[in-house]
């Protein structure tokens, strides 16, 4: 059992290692409103200030990376009406939104013409997965809107000739295509899941634990996008590193027979974010520091007597699952979504988050089950180094959004 322990911390400290090194993020998002009116096109830009550290800029001070972003800014957001770009008056300017984010606006002058193309480069250099969302308005009597990707980063549309097909997420089939790609992508959901599945066990167990998940993520999902709760958001993507973080050093304590000190030295970590925390340093308030901490302790030392794992893996992922609404969230708040499409956007991107995520453990738990049965050793070493790489991921990802 000892050297199963050794195996794990090894593993551990190696997958820290390689995450750092390969700086891992998730999906990012970015978000366009183009206002046409007259020869004057005025753009608003936002995006999340963690995504900034993609540039070697992101990481100046706040006056300095802002001048940094606004030029930037200015090269890649780009208008142009029947083949003639406009001018930009003046350099993007920060509106300065909130703690997390980042919001900047600027006023385009164009010449007369009836055909306007849209084109946005922003991103897509350091974050190939990167989506960024366009709306328009002024052109067409309702608003438009589209995704853009790497592949796709033009618009092209009629003034004259009624709206296009609109590839944003506007139906119930959109917003269910926007939640599967949105888990296919992000891979902090990912890993937590992956993580949850890892240990295996019976199919019943395993069913308890994606309900409970599901059931807590719905919840705050709706809650978050109907406007009901507000949580700040560095705060909560913070604390989703810290789930995974926290699901995978438990799947190695579980494999070691709770051999492994690991718990107590990730107790000992949240010990000291939370006096940071109350010294005013990080992203995550004192309060939730110091409850994240206190659970952590409390928890390990009540599944340290030894009560089998199936009986508390389910709260564990309902009490995540939470926390990892409020991000699903983010996506659903920042297109801005009328007041009557809310119903349809919440069923369908949870559909699609769901569709995605049983897709995940379809995949994953079988492959173990199957591993675990013809060769033990093979399957006992996958999992060990599974869950060692996504408690890497989950570390950098906490530390990178609570201090970056």
């Amino acid at each position: 059992m000892e050297s199963v322990a050794v195996r794990g911390a090894v593993l551990a400290i190696g997958g820290l290692l390689i995450c750092g090194a390969a700086l891992a993020h998730d999906r990012t998002h970015s978000y366009s409103t183009w206002k046409f009116e007259g020869s004057k096109v005025e753009v608003l830009v936002r995006l999340a200030e963690l995504d900034t550290t993609h540039f070697a800029w992101g990481l100046y001070p706040p006056a300095e990376r802002d001048r940094e972003l606004s030029q930037y800014l200015r090269e890649r957001m780009l208008v142009s009406i029947d083949g003639q770009p406009c001018a930009a008056e003046s350099l993007p300017r920060n509106l300065r939104p909130g703690a997390g984010r980042l919001a900047f606006s600027w006023t385009f002058e164009c010449p007369p013409g009836r055909t306007v193309r849209i084109r946005s480069d922003m991103m897509f250099e350091v974050a190939p997965t990167h989506l960024h969302f366009v709306r328009v308005e002024g052109l067409t009597p309702t608003p438009l809107e589209k995704v853009f990707t790497a592949a796709q980063r033009e618009w092209t549309i009629e003034e004259d000739n009624g709206p296009p097909a609109r590839e944003a997420p506007t139906g119930f089939l959109g917003y269910l295509t926007l939640g599967l790609e949105h888990i296919a992508t992000g891979y902090d959901h990912l890993a937590f899941v992956v993580a949850l599945v890892l240990l295996g066990g019976s199919l019943a167990s395993l069913a308890k634990v994606v309900t409970a998940f599901t059931v807590a993520h719905s919840v705050t999902l709706a809650c978050s996008v109907l406007g009901w709760l507000k949580p700040d958001a560095q705060a909560v993507e913070a604390l989703i590193g810290f789930s995974i973080t926290m699901v995978a050093v438990e799947n190695l304590w579980l494999r070691s027979q709770r051999c492994w000190r690991g718990p107590w030295f990730f107790v000992g970590g949240a010990a000291v974010v939370t006096v940071l925390a109350a010294t005013g340093r990080g992203n995550v308030p004192f309060p939730v520091s110091a409850g994240t901490a206190l659970f952590a302790a409390s928890f390990f030392a009540w599944a340290q007597s030894g009560p089998p794992a199936d009986s508390w893996r389910w709260v564990v992922a309902f009490l995540f699952g939470l926390v990892h609404g409020f991000g699903f969230a983010t996506v659903l708040l920042e297109v801005g979504l009328p007041p009557m499409a809310l119903a349809m956007a919440l069923g369908g991107f949870n559909l699609g988050v769901e569709l995605g995520q049983l897709a995940v453990v379809g995949i994953t738990w079988p492959l173990l089950r199957w591993l675990m049965g013809v060769r033990p050793a093979l399957g006992a070493w996958v999992v060990d180094v599974a869950s060692a790489i996504v408690l890497g991921l989950g570390t950098y990802w906490f530390f990178v959004r609570a201090y970056g």
